[in-house]
């Protein structure tokens, strides 16, 4: 087994290109059949799964200390081992005290842990998510083809390629027809390469270069072929590119603002606690204990939990949306989904049931007329190319109105579809022997290689006449909402080898298809939604004019101005941004055009997302800032997307969006509050340190109140957002903090000030007898002690009530209240400060009992805080807008 291995490894892909397809088949034991299931489960023994792992997987040990060591946590261990060395190592015997050190490292411990268990939770639910979309390839086994899952692909299996198939594995092609491949993700080259299934005579050092060769990681952009899988998973030539790449992805920018963030708080600490140090020392003379105050400082400002905070929303967000019928193929994709403005996205199946209807098949005189759905039958039952709905309500019909047992014809050749030529090409051998070429698709390009019409049975030359009475008949059915392709014949044509595109000529145009593709009756109340939402639709189509007006008509979506794909064909990009501005609706457009228009939007500042389907629509889904896609889509298009949803409805997508926003709305929520919350406590250390005799809390204090807030701030995941919030895109705005810190922050530094006031002149001197200055030195220790409760106390209901009233632009509590989880949460957190000052624990901080008179002060205080806030908050939300 391990030599097998070995050399599927280090496959020559020289030799395999030049051996004949019997020699392949003998080096894997298959044939033209296909394995049989007991050698397909030898091979998978032998080879392994059919699947890439990029890179090393990340050990336990590695993912562990990931969790533990963050910016904000290397922070606080350097802080723990500072206030170890000084409150134990250089310490008396008598004064060691393990406890400040402790704290530190406990909170070290709850950040790194619960860090840890939500990024394990993040890596199951991205599996599981992914697990969700399958993508599966046609494989032959016992002469059969049946759609298997791509992981389950082995060496020796014989595989079928059409048009939109990733390409399942590397393989040898021993059949093809007109096969043309993009292998941009190998080669980085933009233009499709033809690829054919003859052996190969000479060697070429570039492996990409075989004609006869196709490689994982490439896709079909038009054509069919089969093939016999000659490498898998790692051993393919993707697999080895895959495993010598970095797995780190680009970031978004909702990763950078998050970084940015997290070093704006780390600079902002590094800048106060030197600063809070030298106040101190100057002004108390003792500088070691100056120095255990600044380090405590230092603690108080490292927001440790942002790492959880932010994995466990996007893990929460992720999971809400797949109940819902999202599935999020990248976390940090949500970010970008909740801030989508402009969604444009295709017709079919989107606007419409994507379940097409044949409602007529006519010929040129607009009877209905057999003859012409046996040819589309023939057209679409023989092809084997990119059968799309349109084949499947042929071959119903036919089956409904034809005996289509009696049909028997033998497949000669076929010209698959692609979207220059807008048509496909079967040609087939009835009993007797005669041949025709059989193609159907859209008129115009039907009309351009027909030189005949077959009119009631008689054939005569295609006129200009005629040409314009066979456009009326169509515009007249496309104005009902009818999607109508045309059916041409050529009998016996003649052709040296294999067909090809130039035999799509002097075709005998014999009658119409007409299809009802219906709206949906969610389509016009999602669109409605969506507009409530702040997410202009815009439809980019490659169905006609008067269709789509149709269809747009019908949905409330105003189409009384369609850009045509040749009206933008030879303009600028300067008057392509305006043009994609002031509408909303483009037909006849090619892949590219798609492309074009998609980047220009986000050009223009526009957060675009892209929904797709189809071939056509992947190169725009990877322009777009969000690709999204469905279950049922073709394996480019879903490979493509960073969401997929696993319902074709644009009510779906709603929900999704939402969810985006509420998830990156509950990460606004912490990040803003603690960044004010932090700014004005700091102010409010620094007016103390300056004025008071002693320190305004002790570093044990300034510790546990920062854990006991820490374990409060746990509860943002499960909050909820007000609905106003949700109607509006949220886009990442890192000055958007700055600015919050600046005005909001400084209003609790008016009541942290107005506390010490009250505490040093008025109940600290009522419950200990004097003024601090006139007492002795057990009244002095007395007289702090009942200070640090009263600042404790009100700091912790000011630091965590803070978060109810800025988590809303309304009144906290009557217009808007948080979830019953964060009220529950942090109301416990406050009982635990409050009953702290009455216990030994409390009191072996350094804290003492607080008067009644200080509870009634403290009750009229924070309701005056909280009023303030809510007043700074209209004043900002009226400047900029939004609060969060």
């Amino acid at each position: 087994m391990e030599r097998k291995k070995r050399a599927i490894q280090e496959i020559d892909y020289g030799l395999m290109a030049r051996k004949t397809v019997e020699s392949i088949f003998e080096t894997f034991q298959t044939s033209k059949k296909g394995l049989s299931e007991v050698q397909a489960v030898m091979a998978r023994d032998e080879y392994g799964d059919n699947t890439i792992s990029y890179g090393k997987k990340t050990p336990l040990f590695i993912e562990i200390l990931k969790a533990y060591i963050t910016p904000f946590t290397l922070v606080l261990i350097g802080l723990g081992i500072m206030s170890f060395i000084t409150d134990v190592v250089i310490a008396a015997p008598e004064d060691r005290d393990y406890f400040g050190s402790g704290i530190i490292f406990t909170m070290v411990l709850i950040s790194g842990t619960m860090t840890l268990i939500q990024s394990v939770r993040s890596n199951q639910a991205a599996e599981k998510l992914k697990s969700l979309v399958k993508v599966t390839a046609a494989v032959k086994r016992k002469n059969k083809y049946d759609e298997i899952p791509m992981e389950d692909i082995v060496c020796g299996d014989i595989v079928r390629l059409s048009a939109g198939d990733m390409i399942p594995a590397d393989i040898r092609l021993i059949a093809t027809k007109d096969l043309f491949i993009s292998q941009s993700a190998l080669t980085g080259e933009s233009y499709p390469v033809e690829k054919r299934a003859e052996a190969i005579i000479t060697k070429d050092s570039n492996q990409t270069s075989y004609e006869n060769l196709v490689f994982m990681g490439s896709n079909v952009i038009s054509g069919s072929a089969e093939g016999v899988v000659i490498a898998t998973g790692n051993h393919t030539l993707f697999g080895d590119v895959a495993k010598s790449l970095s797995t780190k992805p680009v970031q978004t920018s909702f990763e950078l603002g998050i970084r940015k963030t997290s070093f704006l708080f780390i600079k902002f600490m590094a800048l106060m606690a030197p600063t809070v140090i030298v106040i101190n020392g100057f002004t108390k003379g003792d500088w070691m204990e100056a120095f255990l105050f600044g380090l405590s400082v230092a603690v108080g400002l490292t927001p440790e939990m942002l790492p959880m905070i932010v994995t466990t929303n996007l893990v929460k967000g992720a999971t809400g949306m797949a109940k819902k019928g999202t599935v999020i193929k990248n976390l940090n994709a949500i970010q970008n989904f909740g801030a989508i403005d402009v969604l444009c996205t295709d017709k079919t199946g989107t606007l419409t049931q994507d379940k097409i209807i044949l409602e007529y098949h006519l010929d040129l005189a607009g009877e209905e007329d057999d003859r012409v759905l046996r040819h589309a039958y023939l057209n679409s039952y023989y092809q084997t190319g990119l059968k799309n709905l349109l084949d499947v309500a042929i071959i119903d019909a036919a089956k409904t109105e034809l005996n289509t047992t009696g049909i028997t014809y033998k497949k000669v050749d076929e010209i698959p579809f692609d979207f220059d030529r807008r048509r496909m090409s079967v040609v087939v051998e009835d009993p007797s022997g005669k041949t025709q070429m059989i193609t159907k698709g859209a008129i115009e390009e039907m009309l351009s290689i027909s030189s005949f019409v077959d009119f009631k049975g008689k054939v005569t030359v295609l006129t200009d006449e005629v040409k314009q009475e066979v456009l009326q008949k169509v515009n007249e059915l496309n104005e009902d909402g009818l999607r109508v392709i045309g059916v041409a014949q050529k009998t016996n044509p003649s052709v040296v080898g294999e067909f090809s595109v130039a035999d799509e000529s002097e075709m005998v145009l014999i009658g119409y298809l007409a299809f009802l593709d219906p709206p949906k009756e969610t389509t016009k109340q999602a669109l409605e939604t969506l507009k409530a939402h702040g997410v202009e639709v815009k439809v980019l189509t490659g169905d006609n004019a008067l269709v789509t007006r149709s269809v747009c008509k019908q949905v409330g979506l105003g189409a009384e101005k369609l850009i045509n794909g040749e009206d933008i064909m030879n303009i600028s990009n300067d008057k392509l941004s305006q043009l994609v501005e002031k509408h909303n609706v483009f037909v006849k457009l090619n892949p590219q055009q798609k492309q074009q228009i998609t980047s220009i939007l986000r050009e223009n500042g526009h957060t675009v997302g892209f929904l797709g389907d189809g071939i056509n629509d992947a190169p725009a889904m990877k322009a777009a800032d969000v690709g999204i896609s469905v279950d049922t889509a073709v394996d480019i298009a879903k490979e493509s997307a960073d969401v997929i949803l696993l319902e074709k409805d644009l009510m779906v997508l709603e929900r999704g969006i939402i969810s985006g926003r509420e998830t990156f709305g509950n990460i606004m929520k912490y990040i803003k509050a603690t960044a004010s919350s932090n700014f004005g406590n700091m102010f409010s250390v620094l007016v103390a340190s300056t004025f008071l005799p002693f320190l305004p809390m002790l570093p044990l204090q300034i510790l546990f109140l920062n854990l006991i807030y820490d374990i409060s701030c746990v509860s943002i995941p499960w909050d909820h957002m007000d609905k106003e919030y949700l109607e509006k895109p949220k886009r990442w705005q890192a000055s958007s903090i700055g600015k919050f810190m600046v005005w909001l922050g400084p209003t609790s530094s008016v009541f942290d000030i107005t506390t010490y006031l009250l505490m040093y002149f008025i109940i600290c001197p009522a419950v200990v007898g004097g003024d601090f200055h006139t007492l002795n030195a057990s009244q002095q220790v007395a007289f702090i002690a009942v200070f640090h409760a009263g600042w404790f106390v009100e700091s912790l209901w000011s630091q965590t009530l803070v978060l109810h009233a800025l988590r809303t632009p309304k009144i906290p509590f009557i217009q808007s209240s948080g979830s019953f989880i964060m009220t529950t949460i942090t109301s416990l957190g406050i009982l635990i400060g409050t009953v702290l000052p009455f216990t030994a624990f409390g009191q072996s901080l350094g804290m003492a009992v607080l008067p009644s008179n200080y509870w009634l002060w403290l009750v009229g205080t924070i309701v005056a805080y909280l009023t303030l806030v809510t007043v700074a908050k209209r004043f900002y939300i009226q400047r900029y807008k939004e609060l969060l």
